[in-house]
């Protein structure tokens, strides 16, 4: 079983070199990483051409970070495909192999738990359950960078909406998981070490547009959603990042 990893980058020289060493080490080696960059100019690409695992190099202009995704997706090869942005790395050099492990042919994708770190230091913890009908629609949804899927699944159903800013990751899980209920299975073990901050995590306005995207989500996929109901237990899901 081969593992395509995407990794999307735009200047990227002061964290890419932990992403690229953290693949480079994982015990499981039949990987394709494959790197989308946004036409860096600050070395970025000096440092990935350094890591000779890297199969493949995209360097040009996207229209944000569903399209970066959606590129890496069109060129992949590998039976499951997983995203490891420029400033992520995975939890232990073990990781991927517990990822394969927790394929069998039943199984479309896998996720897992999710560390925030900053400075070496973890500042909050993501920890996941296994899905239940209904889910999304209490704001439950799973951390995109530990869920690793069938490319054949994307091939059926579609890859990330690039309309989305923000929640794109949101609506093609909300898609795959909840409207097409394809077989996922859980692992209860932290998998990915994300750095904290991004857009998604940059103050009140990112809250209010990532809410309208997934309201977006819904609608686009024909889900019926109590709006009130789900604000309210998105605010109770804060608990859980402690």
């Amino acid at each position: 079983m081969k593992i395509s990893i995407i990794t999307i980058s735009y200047n990227a020289k002061v964290t890419i070199e932990k992403t690229l060493k953290s693949v480079a080490t994982q015990s499981f080696k039949n990987i394709e990483h494959i790197i989308v960059d946004g036409g860096s100019k600050d070395g970025t690409l000096e440092i990935c051409k350094n890591y000779h695992h890297i199969a493949k190099i995209i360097s040009e202009p996207d229209k944000g970070v569903y399209d970066a995704f959606n590129k890496g997706l069109k060129i992949a090869n590998g039976e499951i495909i997983g995203f490891l942005n420029s400033d992520d790395i995975f939890y232990d050099e073990n990781s991927l192999k517990t990822i394969v492990d927790g394929f069998d042919k039943n199984i479309d994708a896998v996720f897992g738990n999710l560390k925030f770190y900053n400075n070496k230091k973890i500042t909050r913890k993501w920890i996941s359950k296994p899905f239940k009908k209904g889910a999304f629609k209490k704001a439950w949804m799973p951390p995109h960078p530990t869920f690793y899927c069938r490319k054949s699944i994307y091939n059926e159903h579609g890859f990330y909406n690039d309309s989305f800013k923000i929640a794109g990751d949101f609506e093609l899980m909300l898609r795959f998981i909840e409207l097409y209920k394809i077989k996922t299975k859980f692992i209860n073990k932290n998998l990915i070490k994300m750095k904290a901050g991004g857009i998604s995590n940059s103050g009140l306005m990112s809250k209010i547009i990532i809410l309208n995207e997934e309201f977006k989500a819904f609608r686009i996929n024909k889900i019926s959603l109590n709006k009130i109901s789900y604000i309210l237990n998105k605010a109770i899901k804060i608990k859980e990042f402690l």
